[in-house]
C-alpha cells in the first residue's frame, strides 16, 4: 500500500516562511512527476508547483519566485520552500505523486494535506 505523508504546515505572519515536506512509502518500482496542490474552501484545488523526475519544475504564477519546490529521490521525498507568504496563500496543502509499478501506467496518489495559515 501506497501512502505520501505530509508534514510542515502550521500557522506563520505575513512574510515569513514556511517548509512542507511530503514522503512516499509503499511498494512502487518508480515516482515519475510529484507537486504540490493547494484548496481553500468552496474552491477547486489548484497546481501550486510540481517536479518532473529529471527535475523539472513548473509553478503557478501566483507564487514564482517566492516557492520552491524540490525532491530527494534517494529518500522518496519532495519539498516545497515558502517564503515571503501571504494571507492569500492560506489553504489546504496536499502532496501529489505519480508512481510507476513497473508496467507502462502510472497511479495518480494524494497525501492527507496540511493546513498552512497566514496571518496578516
Amino acid at each position: 500500500q501506497v501512502q505520501l505523508v505530509e508534514s510542515g504546515g502550521g500557522l506563520v505572519q505575513a512574510g515569513e516562511s514556511l517548509r512542507l515536506s511530503c514522503a512516499a512509502s509503499g511498494s512502487f518500482f518508480s515516482i515519475n512527476a510529484m507537486g504540490w496542490y493547494r484548496q481553500t474552501p468552496g474552491k477547486q484545488r489548484e497546481l501550486v508547483a510540481a517536479i518532473t523526475s529529471g527535475s523539472d519544475t513548473t509553478y503557478a504564477d501566483s507564487v514564482k519566485g517566492r516557492f520552491t519546490i524540490s525532491r530527494d529521490n534517494a529518500k522518496n521525498m519532495v519539498y516545497l520552500q515558502m517564503n515571503s507568504l501571504k494571507p492569500e496563500d492560506t489553504a489546504v496543502y496536499y502532496c501529489n505523486a505519480h508512481l510507476s509499478d513497473g508496467s507502462a501506467y502510472l497511479y495518480d496518489y494524494w497525501g492527507q494535506g496540511t493546513q498552512v495559515t497566514v496571518s496578516s
